[in-house]
């Protein structure tokens, strides 16, 4: 598979978005989860994300990790090389999501993401979202602190604008190695911050690339440009996004999500996918 960087490390152009493993109404079962993840690394996928509050409610925080972890050790020596990203800042109450984005909060958080990853060092630890009830600048240097304690190898910050990108390098420095935003064929308005990723050699990880959950299956009919390449390669509509989405810059790193296998060896096929420069054109 076509590979990126991260910061220092090489991984898969295409990784796998663990989400709905944990968060779908109609969620797998934990084996079938573990299927799904096994799938990817069969694929050449060596990039996971996940997060702590990837889970149905508070009363089973943690359960994307633990899955993800549990997937990982029944691969064996196959999946030493695929680094998982995980985000702390949300919290549950119940099934309703909150933040919390101060320094002893992040140390807590990253703290029980070390224990049910069961690894000494996260790979790429993100910030999940802004809170607004904490300074960024605090936020940002609570980052910075796990960095310093050996707890956390690389950052990265999710949901931010130029101007917070702006501030996170400058606090956190070189660790500071990806920025997660959305962005899809639908919904662009973070195409500032990736170009700003782009100037400044920071990985850009689109997230929801296809729309999100709920228009993930509708794409054919919500993005008609995309569904018109896609028949005419004899690909999925979902190729053509990733393979557009990996045109956009070479920093850019798309996470899909799946819940079944066939979705994320559909989706890592995308790596390898050309579009023609007329094809990028039509699709904008």
């Amino acid at each position: 598979m076509q590979q990126r960087r991260l910061g220092d490390r090489t991984v898969s152009a295409i990784g796998l978005g663990a989400m709905p493993l944990s968060t779908k109404s109609d969620r797998p079962s934990p084996d079938e989860a573990e299927a799904v993840v096994h799938a990817a690394l069969d694929a050449g996928v060596t990039l996971i994300d996940t997060a702590d509050a990837y889970a149905a409610d508070e009363g089973e925080f943690g359960h994307n990790e633990e899955l993800v972890a549990r997937a990982l050790r029944s691969y064996g020596s196959g999946a030493r090389d695929v680094l998982v990203a995980t985000k702390g800042g949300h919290t549950r109450q119940g099934s309703d999501w909150g933040l919390d984005g101060t320094p002893g909060y992040l140390r807590r958080a990253c703290e029980g993401s070390l224990r049910r990853l069961g690894v000494d060092a996260i790979d790429l630890y993100q910030f999940h979202r802004p809170d607004p009830e904490t300074p960024w600048e605090e936020s940002m240097a609570g980052l910075r602190a796990l960095v310093d304690a050996g707890l956390v190898r690389r950052v990265g910050i999710s949901n931010a604008d130029i101007a917070q990108i702006d501030v996170a390098r400058s606090v956190v420095g070189d660790a500071l190695v990806a920025v997660q935003n959305q962005f899809s064929p639908g919904w662009r308005f973070s195409a500032d911050e990736l170009a700003h990723c782009a100037d400044h050699g920071l990985a850009f990880l689109p997230w929801s690339p296809f729309g999100g959950v709920s228009a993930a299956g509708s794409l054919e009919a919500t993005a008609p440009a995309f569904a018109e390449v896609a028949a005419e390669l004899g690909v999925s509509v979902y190729q053509v996004t990733l393979a557009w989405h990996l045109a956009q810059s070479d920093v850019v790193l798309p996470i899909p999500g799946a819940s079944r296998p066939a979705s994320i060896v559909d989706s890592a096929a995308a790596a390898d996918l050309q579009l023609s420069l007329e094809q990028l054109a039509r699709l904008g």
